[in-house]
Protein backbone atom coordinates (compact mmCIF):
# COMPACT_ATOMS: atom_id res chain seq x y z
CA UNK A 1 0.00 0.00 0.00
CA UNK A 2 1.25 4.00 -1.23
CA UNK A 3 -0.24 4.87 2.45
CA UNK A 4 0.58 4.91 6.49
CA UNK A 5 -2.45 2.91 8.18
CA UNK A 6 -2.84 5.83 9.80
CA UNK A 7 -3.38 8.03 6.66
CA UNK A 8 -5.89 5.47 5.13
CA UNK A 9 -7.74 5.32 8.05
CA UNK A 10 -8.32 8.90 8.52
CA UNK A 11 -8.89 9.80 4.45
CA UNK A 12 -10.91 6.67 4.07
CA UNK A 13 -13.39 6.93 7.26
CA UNK A 14 -13.64 10.56 6.30
CA UNK A 15 -14.78 9.43 2.61
CA UNK A 16 -16.24 6.53 3.04
CA UNK A 17 -18.90 8.11 6.09
CA UNK A 18 -19.51 10.98 4.01
CA UNK A 19 -20.48 9.12 0.89
CA UNK A 20 -22.73 6.67 2.79
CA UNK A 21 -24.24 9.58 4.34
CA UNK A 22 -25.83 10.71 1.09
CA UNK A 23 -27.79 7.37 0.77
CA UNK A 24 -25.71 6.69 -2.44
CA UNK A 25 -24.29 3.01 -1.34
CA UNK A 26 -27.01 1.23 -3.20
CA UNK A 27 -26.93 2.86 -6.13
CA UNK A 28 -26.00 0.40 -9.18
CA UNK A 29 -24.17 -2.55 -8.64
CA UNK A 30 -22.18 -3.90 -6.02
CA UNK A 31 -22.19 -0.61 -4.06
CA UNK A 32 -22.40 1.53 -7.01
CA UNK A 33 -21.19 5.41 -6.11
CA UNK A 34 -19.59 4.53 -2.77
CA UNK A 35 -17.78 1.18 -5.02
CA UNK A 36 -16.60 3.98 -7.63
CA UNK A 37 -15.27 5.85 -4.78
CA UNK A 38 -13.85 3.47 -3.09
CA UNK A 39 -11.76 2.50 -5.91
CA UNK A 40 -11.23 5.43 -7.22
CA UNK A 41 -9.22 6.23 -3.47
CA UNK A 42 -7.79 3.40 -3.50
CA UNK A 43 -5.55 4.11 -6.43
CA UNK A 44 -4.08 7.59 -5.36
CA UNK A 45 -0.27 7.89 -5.17
CA UNK A 46 -0.51 4.78 -8.42
CA UNK A 47 1.70 6.01 -11.38
CA UNK A 48 0.53 8.06 -14.09
CA UNK A 49 1.00 6.46 -17.63
CA UNK A 50 -0.62 8.03 -20.29
CA UNK A 51 -2.65 5.15 -22.33
CA UNK A 52 -2.75 3.35 -18.51
CA UNK A 53 -5.65 1.93 -17.57
CA UNK A 54 -4.24 -0.92 -14.76
CA UNK A 55 -3.46 -0.55 -11.31
CA UNK A 56 0.05 -2.51 -12.13
CA UNK A 57 1.21 -0.01 -14.45
CA UNK A 58 -0.60 3.37 -14.14
CA UNK A 59 -3.52 5.62 -15.28
CA UNK A 60 -4.03 7.87 -17.73
CA UNK A 61 -7.45 9.76 -16.42
CA UNK A 62 -10.32 7.83 -18.57
CA UNK A 63 -8.13 4.75 -17.66
CA UNK A 64 -8.58 5.16 -14.46
CA UNK A 65 -12.28 6.51 -14.37
CA UNK A 66 -13.06 3.21 -17.08
CA UNK A 67 -10.91 1.07 -14.51
CA UNK A 68 -12.91 1.83 -10.86
CA UNK A 69 -16.10 2.08 -12.88
CA UNK A 70 -15.30 -1.81 -13.74
CA UNK A 71 -14.46 -2.58 -10.32
CA UNK A 72 -17.91 -1.35 -9.42
CA UNK A 73 -19.88 -3.79 -12.11
CA UNK A 74 -20.55 -0.15 -14.42
CA UNK A 75 -19.33 -0.23 -17.67
CA UNK A 76 -18.13 2.91 -19.25
CA UNK A 77 -16.21 3.83 -23.00
CA UNK A 78 -12.57 4.03 -22.17
CA UNK A 79 -11.63 7.41 -23.40
CA UNK A 80 -12.96 10.33 -21.88
CA UNK A 81 -14.44 12.28 -24.93
CA UNK A 82 -16.58 9.23 -25.25
CA UNK A 83 -17.67 8.88 -21.41
CA UNK A 84 -18.61 12.87 -21.66
CA UNK A 85 -21.03 12.28 -24.50
CA UNK A 86 -22.29 9.24 -23.12
CA UNK A 87 -22.88 9.88 -19.36
CA UNK A 88 -26.14 11.56 -18.18
CA UNK A 89 -25.70 15.26 -17.61
CA UNK A 90 -26.27 16.55 -13.77
CA UNK A 91 -25.35 19.47 -12.16
CA UNK A 92 -22.14 21.19 -12.90
CA UNK A 93 -22.74 23.36 -9.26
CA UNK A 94 -23.01 20.23 -7.44
CA UNK A 95 -21.82 17.14 -8.59
CA UNK A 96 -21.73 14.08 -5.85
CA UNK A 97 -19.58 11.57 -4.94
CA UNK A 98 -19.44 8.90 -7.77
CA UNK A 99 -19.84 11.50 -10.44
CA UNK A 100 -17.57 12.03 -13.30
CA UNK A 101 -16.06 16.01 -13.88
CA UNK A 102 -14.83 17.17 -17.47
CA UNK A 103 -12.56 19.00 -18.26
CA UNK A 104 -11.14 21.19 -21.48
CA UNK A 105 -7.22 21.49 -21.13
CA UNK A 106 -5.97 21.89 -24.48
CA UNK A 107 -7.58 22.23 -27.55
CA UNK A 108 -8.60 19.06 -28.20
CA UNK A 109 -7.68 17.46 -25.04
CA UNK A 110 -10.28 16.64 -22.39
CA UNK A 111 -9.57 15.30 -18.31
CA UNK A 112 -11.80 13.36 -16.46
CA UNK A 113 -11.96 13.12 -12.42
CA UNK A 114 -14.46 11.05 -10.18
CA UNK A 115 -16.02 13.10 -7.48
CA UNK A 116 -15.23 11.85 -3.66
CA UNK A 117 -17.74 14.16 -1.76
CA UNK A 118 -18.99 17.30 -2.87
CA UNK A 119 -15.48 19.35 -3.09
CA UNK A 120 -12.76 16.84 -4.25
CA UNK A 121 -12.17 15.02 -7.35
CA UNK A 122 -9.54 11.82 -7.52
CA UNK A 123 -7.87 11.90 -10.98
CA UNK A 124 -4.48 10.64 -12.75
CA UNK A 125 -2.69 13.93 -13.11
CA UNK A 126 -0.16 13.87 -15.98
CA UNK A 127 1.91 17.21 -14.16
CA UNK A 128 2.26 15.36 -10.94
CA UNK A 129 2.70 12.03 -12.25
CA UNK A 130 0.25 10.13 -10.02
CA UNK A 131 -3.47 9.47 -8.82
CA UNK A 132 -4.01 12.64 -6.62
CA UNK A 133 -7.38 14.27 -5.36
CA UNK A 134 -7.70 18.32 -6.07
CA UNK A 135 -10.43 20.19 -5.52
CA UNK A 136 -12.98 21.25 -7.91
CA UNK A 137 -12.96 25.05 -6.72
CA UNK A 138 -9.48 25.79 -7.56
CA UNK A 139 -8.90 28.39 -9.98
CA UNK A 140 -7.07 26.22 -12.19
CA UNK A 141 -9.77 23.57 -12.57
CA UNK A 142 -13.23 26.21 -12.72
CA UNK A 143 -11.64 27.72 -16.05
CA UNK A 144 -11.23 24.53 -17.34
CA UNK A 145 -14.62 22.91 -16.49
CA UNK A 146 -17.10 21.49 -19.12
CA UNK A 147 -19.94 19.82 -16.76
CA UNK A 148 -20.13 16.70 -14.79
CA UNK A 149 -22.24 13.58 -15.35
CA UNK A 150 -22.95 9.57 -14.31
CA UNK A 151 -23.74 6.29 -15.27
CA UNK A 152 -25.55 5.95 -11.99
CA UNK A 153 -29.30 6.38 -11.65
Amino acid sequence: MRFSGRRITGLWGGFMVAVLMTGCAGDGARGGRAAVVEAGLSQLGSPYRYGGADPATGFDCSGLTHHVHGVAGVSIPRVSVAQFKQARRVSARHPRAGDLVFFRIGPGVHHVGLMVDGERFVHASSGSGEVRLARLDTPYWQSRYLGAGTYFH
